[in-house]
């Protein structure tokens, strides 16, 4: 009597990386669960070869059935996979599919139609592997190919390929099922060849499968540029076209077919606020969510053609509320940045070698409050520079949550200097010229030399020397050893501080991994501030740059010291030469007292590869709050004539990974980690910060 194996088979996926040592995306095979809620099996490594045992607690995984794990295995990265499956409504048309569905797939960086063949098993049948699955599809040139099964065969698919799943063109689908009789060989890849046809000779009986059907489907595949995040244009009933971002994309109660829900760009009074019916499909503001058939949603045309230079996009029928950006809108609220910011053509678009700026700007404006004063209380225009700043860019990014390129190149031209428009330029240099010139305001940072004043800055550039640091420092390390090791201090508490990693040039990295870290303490490289005692927490009196480098005393941890351990520490005849110098203490502070630390938190870091520059996030309180942004993300069209399309995603992982220990972060090993996570410790070229408290 046989055993059925796939009802005792329990499969889970990580989604939260585990103390354990098992990183996301992991599948396993749960054997026995403990009574602590830990889950004990053997995971899945390549291939579908179980390669060890492991632990991991069930509330850091997924339940997975035995179909779902043999697709995700053949996913890879790991991050892949949690990527697909965050995408509830993708993953499950995709393991419902049947012979001759129709799917979209991205193949030699373009999206083609195909038809789904086949379902292919892919590893060795033996004990202990849990066999791969992907899928054999074939291409379809266009509706005549459909039509007549004119098909070119392609390269095995992984689930995660799938980036569209066709509503069906006949009523006769059925589950994907794999036949228990089906007899497997010992070859690397086996053809199932028991996917329900959807043909005339398996069609239920009084069901039609005709060229009609064929034919509706091929309008709906036209569509499949189309996603949740594009910007589209509907033609409403009274020939009025309405533009608006596409929020929803699925089969409503009481349809057959697929509908969009878009957010429009304008109120109109039929509309809702995401409901359709009595259900709610995404939520935006009153009056502004609109339901058609997606068959009825073509590309915005307004963005179709972007030169050099940028022809000014056509207006929306109906009146924009162009007044409503002249008032100051606040930085998006946390719990609005997902459904308001992610996706496709969304935050600024990208032009022109403009992804210095755009990354910029995106990253002081979108969230940061510190930033946000300092912007609402600088000079006030109704024209010029600032002006458009202020409303084409800043307003219109946090209303709306998406900013043209002709705006930006129409602010790109206002500043001053024509290689603004053309050229590339570093984000250091846009930053003086915005804060100073642009919005005329002061200095962040004053840095003071052994108490004499020294030069104002907008960012500082940290300058250590390769020896000075570990192998993987944090901007916390880096920072203190910079300003230290020059004997420089901040003169006051900065609203906020823009850290320069040490780099030559772009391409070249001191440092292949830098710790962003979420909390810089500035405690100790403030002048005048009240310090502890390296050694025993009292209030310290002295300071000894010679004690930096001690092995015996930490190495790279600033040292200052109350009288009597400054008097104990320098005893020992490796110190005697030192000449520790002696700080500025604020009268009548009792030598117990309580210090007070002043620390900054991490809103932002811009990455730079290959000269493309991209910027993370922090959006809200809490740690998984996290985006990323790329303004020329993907491309509609050629160089000549096409536009960019600007993407921001959301990267929770992201905050998983810096919520670690700086030790667990050091040694994480990134070719498990998501290509995010990867990107943000080997490429960060700023870290920017805010004071959290309002002095």
């Amino acid at each position: 009597m046989e055993v059925d194996t796939e009802r005792q088979e329990r499969y889970f996926i990580v989604v939260r990386r585990s103390k354990k040592g098992l990183s996301r995306g992991s599948i396993l095979r749960a054997d026995a669960e403990t009574a602590a809620g830990d889950l004990i099996g053997m995971v899945y490594g390549g291939g579908g070869i179980t390669r060890s045992s492991g632990s991991v607690k069930k509330d850091d995984t997924y339940p997975l059935s035995r179909h779902q794990a043999q697709l995700l295995l053949f996913v890879s990265p790991a991050s892949r996979r949690l990527e697909l499956m965050c995408n509830v409504q993708l993953f499950s048309a995709v393991c419902d599919l049947t012979q001759d569905d129709l799917v979209v797939v991205k193949h030699k960086k373009d999206f083609q139609p195909c038809l789904v063949k086949n379902l292919v098993q892919v590893g060795k049948d033996k004990p202990g592997v849990l066999q791969m699955l992907g899928f054999e599809l074939s291409l379809m040139e266009g509706e005549e190919d459909i039509l007549l099964k004119k098909t070119v065969p392609l390269p095995f698919f992984s689930a995660a390929d799938i980036v569209q799943v066709v509503p069906s063109h006949s009523n006769t689908r059925q589950p994907l099922r794999i036949s228990s009789d089906l007899g497997l060989n010992s070859k690397a890849v086996s053809r199932i060849y028991s996917m329900p046809a959807l043909n005339f000779r398996n069609a239920k009986k009084g069901s039609t499968f005709s060229n009609k059907n064929v034919s509706n489907s091929i309008q709906a595949m036209s569509h499949y540029s189309l996603e949740v995040g594009s910007m589209a244009e509907v033609i409403s009933l009274n020939g009025l076209t309405v533009y608006g971002v596409i929020r929803w994309i699925g089969v409503p109660d009481g349809k057959k077919n697929y509908w969009a829900g878009l957010e429009l760009d304008n109120e109109v009074t039929t509309c809702s606020d995401g409901t359709l019916g009595t259900i709610r499909y995404f939520t935006c503001e009153g009056n502004k969510a609109l339901f058609v058939p997606l068959t009825n949603c073509k590309p915005d045309s307004r963005f179709l053609f972007i030169s050099n230079e940028i022809q000014k996009p056509l207006e929306p029928p109906s009146v924009t509320l162009l007044e409503d950006l002249d008032e100051d809108v606040p930085p998006v609220a946390e719990q609005d940045v997902l459904s308001h910011l992610v996706g496709r053509m969304r935050g600024i678009q990208g032009h022109f070698n403009s992804c210095y700026l755009d990354a910029t700007l995106f990253s002081l404006f979108t969230s940061s409050i510190a930033f946000s004063r300092m912007f609402n209380r600088s000079a006030d225009s109704e024209e010029g520079i600032s002006h458009i700043l202020r409303r084409d860019i800043v307003n219109r990014l946090r209303r709306s949550g998406f900013v043209p390129a002709d705006s930006v190149m129409k602010f790109r031209k206002q500043l001053g200097c024509k290689s603004f428009a053309t050229d590339e330029k570093d984000p250091e240099e846009f930053i003086t010229l915005l804060l100073k010139h642009v919005l005329h305001i002061e200095p962040l940072l004053k840095i003071r030399s052994r108490g004499e004043l020294s030069q104002d800055a907008y960012t500082h550039q940290i300058i250590v020397e390769k020896n000075q640091m570990g192998a993987v420092p944090s901007v916390q390390q880096l920072l203190e050893m910079s300003l230290v090791s020059s004997d420089l201090k901040f003169g006051e508490i900065p609203s906020c501080l823009i850290v320069q990693m040490p780099r030559f040039g772009k391409k070249f990295k001191m440092f292949p991994k830098i710790i962003p870290s979420t909390e810089l303490d500035i405690t100790d490289v403030l002048h005048c501030s009240p310090r502890e005692c390296f050694v025993c927490g009292h209030l310290a009196e002295y300071e000894c740059g010679q004690c930096l480098m001690d092995h015996k005393l930490q190495p790279g941890k600033i040292k200052q010291y109350c009288s009597t351990c400054n008097t104990q520490v320098h005893t020992h005849t490796s110190r005697q030469e030192h000449t520790p110098h002696k700080l500025t203490v604020p009268d009548h502070l009792p030598e117990d007292a309580s210090i007070q630390r002043h620390q900054m938190q991490l809103f932002a870091v811009l990455c730079i590869n290959t000269s493309h520059y991209v910027s993370f996030v922090k959006y809200g309180a809490d740690s998984r709050s996290w985006i990323f942004f790329d303004s020329m993300a993907d491309r509609c069209g050629d160089d000549n004539n096409g536009y960019n399309i600007p993407v921001i995603r959301s990267c929770p992982e992201v905050g998983d990974f810096l919520s670690q220990s700086e030790e667990e972060i050091s040694t994480a090993d990134l070719s498990q980690c998501s290509e995010l996570v990867s990107r943000l410790l080997c490429d960060s070229y700023m870290c920017l910060y805010q004071r959290t408290t309002h002095l």
